[in-house]
């Protein structure tokens, strides 16, 4: 199906939404009234760019206050109407959006509005127009969709039409089947907008929350099904207020605009979806670092131990049982400390994968690697981490394991690079001591958002990798809220937290990190602060409180607070984790899930960001 944008969901001049809107693969657009008056571009000329780019004028709008009110205003309603009519002309919109009116002069006479809507449906018709009726959620007198079509089909005008608002029409709870009794030839315009379910009032919920479908809480997938089956043949527009997508900026905005119309025409049977690519597990996650010592410290205090280096690359691979982390101090590594940059993720099929991120705008990174590397395919999420889609250990498929050499094989042809890592080798064996049996894994990564990509980040992980989203989580920071929301796969091999919220500045708090999971937490919190690491330290207050909730073995309790370990329960298992220092802005998590706790002890995330905070105020860093 056709796609449109309406320009008041993008930021920025009108000539930039339009160019935005035309690279994303948008075939048109709303112009929203706002937009044309503030250009500079007359009406001819803003014709003529959406023609270069491609773009038609699917709608003009909004046109407000028009029907049900006194004979003498409604003749200067139409005076209004017929400059914007010839307006429209000039621009090459042949369809207008007519909201219900909020105005309160408007009477509550639905025979005297359908009057004035034909009056203005003949005029509009002698101008080559179509008046799309639509009903807002807090019109004085019609606020559903059904009302409005009432007033149209009383009316009989073949130029007057509904245009049907998905914010409108699900934010009120109205029943959607009887759309289906609406004639899709009356059907003029479908706009879709999705929303976070918010218990407030209806216009500030529109004109602040709305966001693209599948970003929010309706069903948006069930209502458009709905109107295809009318036989409306109109395009999928989208017409979103947000304060967010607002400020972003307008390339990535519409970018992900468009992915979600992508999304829906497959959710709804009118694109052939292709296959979906799920993730099967973690192979590896890389931190990029202008200083490895930090790092190999902490992760050698962990129970990692470096088993290999790149052939062609100064990366390293360090092994603590399945997890596995690259730390890549190569001359393109940014200076500005330790970052979590990449992820590898376990594909079935890493060619598939790829080829489905692409279909859905993701965008493809080319790769620098030699020859004989293997070629590995990678998409940019939307926080600029990189997403390798990989094969370990597959004799079918291309390994990048392979592209790494044992560093105890003493297999490094660079001379250089083999006598630095004899000499960390050394020290390696001297200070830290073989990992103990437990197992561990890489249980979840948290990636921290930029403020305006949160929403995008979902819908990205939703579509282009196939995993679930769960409930969004407010979690309270010292100096203002957090938001989460953490994206899984069916058996939770691969969850990923996305989080964004308050000091964004703070990366030192705010920051990306590497939860590991073991089973026995308490003997790798001990080894780890043995070898020299050092732990968050957790107030006593947080302790006492733990006491007076639950019921602990002997010592159990006190374990916990000299190691700094919180803990979580719910109906289905335990959850005791605990954190070691920042690192640049990466910290990691040692964690052990007992039973089927699924969470991410979100209980005890103010506990940890305040601790956090504490340390940050002592140390610096």
């Amino acid at each position: 199906m056709r796609t449109s944008i309406a320009t008041v969901s993008l930021s920025g001049s009108l000539t930039e939404k339009l160019t935005a809107a035309s690279r994303a693969g948008f075939d048109g657009v709303e112009i929203f009234e706002n937009d044309l008056l503030a250009s500079p571009l007359g009406p001819e000329e803003i014709r003529a760019r959406c023609a270069d780019l491609g773009l038609t004028v699917d709608l003009y709008q909004p046109m407000r206050d028009i029907e049900a009110v006194g004979e003498e205003e409604f003749a200067r309603n139409l005076r209004r109407a017929r400059h914007k009519f010839e307006l429209m002309g000039r621009l090459g919109a042949d369809t207008v959006l007519v909201c219900s009116s909020v105005s309160p002069h408007a009477v509550d006479d639905d025979a005297l509005a359908a009057e004035q809507l034909s009056r203005l449906a003949d005029l509009a018709q002698d101008f080559g127009i179509r008046v799309a009726y639509e009903a807002l959620a807090w019109g004085r007198h019609v606020s559903t969709y059904d009302h409005a079509w009432h007033i149209v089909e009383t009316a009989g005008h073949p130029a007057l039409g509904t245009c049907l608002d998905s914010f409108h029409i699900l934010s009120r709870g109205s029943d959607v089947k009887g759309i289906e009794d609406i004639p899709g030839e009356k059907i003029f315009f479908l706009q879709l907008a999705d929303a976070p379910l918010l218990a407030m009032d209806v216009l500030q919920w529109s004109r602040h929350y709305r966001c693209f479908p599948g970003q929010g809480g309706f069903d948006i997938a069930d209502l458009v099904r709905r109107v295809l089956h009318t036989g409306y043949g109109g395009p999928l527009s989208l017409e979103i207020f947000n304060d967010v997508f607002r400020q972003a900026e307008a390339g990535p905005t519409a970018v992900d605009a468009r992915r979600s119309l992508l999304v829906l025409q497959e959710t709804v049977g009118v694109a052939a979806p292709p296959a979906p690519v799920v993730p099967t597990g973690v192979a590896f996650a890389e931190l990029v670092t202008p200083d490895a010592d930090p790092v190999s410290a902490v992760l050698g205090a962990l129970g990692f131990a470096r088993t290999a280096r790149h052939r062609s690359k100064p990366v390293d691979l360090w092994q603590w049982g399945e997890a596995r982390v690259l730390v890549n101090t190569g001359a393109a590594v940014r200076r500005d400390g330790t970052q979590l940059a990449a992820i590898g993720l376990e594909s079935p099929d890493p060619t598939a994968a790829a080829r489905l991120a692409e279909a859905l705008l993701a965008p493809v990174l080319p790769r620098r690697r030699a020859p004989e590397d293997a070629p590995l395919d990678a998409v940019a999420a939307p926080d600029g981490t990189e997403l390798f889609f990989c094969a370990t250990d597959r004799p079918e498929l291309p390994n990048w394991r392979a592209d790494f050499e044992d560093v105890k094989k003493g297999a490094v042809k660079d001379e250089a690079v083999k006598d630095d890592v004899v000499k960390d080798e050394a020290v390696e064996d001297a200070e830290h001591p073989p990992a103990a049996a437990e197992t561990a894994r890489i249980d979840h990564l948290a990636l921290t958002q930029p403020w305006h990509h949160f929403d995008e980040a979902t819908l990205f992980h939703r579509s282009v990798l196939g995993l679930d989203a769960q409930e969004s989580v407010d979690v309270a920071d010292p100096y203002g809220l957090l938001r989460s929301r953490a994206v899984t796969n069916a058996d939770g091999s691969v969850r990923i937290a996305l989080t964004v919220g308050a000091a964004p500045t703070d990366d030192t708090v705010h920051a990306q990190h590497i939860a590991l999971a073991t089973d026995d937490v308490v003997a790798a919190a001990r080894r780890f602060v043995a070898a020299g690491g050092r732990l968050l330290p957790i107030p006593a207050n947080y302790y006492d409180d733990l006491a007076a909730r639950y019921e602990f073995a002997d010592g159990e309790l006190e374990t916990y607070r000299e190691l700094g370990i919180l803990y979580d329960r719910d109906a289905h298992g335990e959850f005791r984790h605990c954190y070691t220092r920042t690192v640049g802005r990466v910290f990691f998590e040692l964690l052990q899930r007992d039973g089927d706790y699924r969470g991410y002890g979100a209980r005890n995330a103010p506990v940890r960001l305040a601790a956090q905070h504490a340390v940050k105020r002592l140390t610096g860093g």
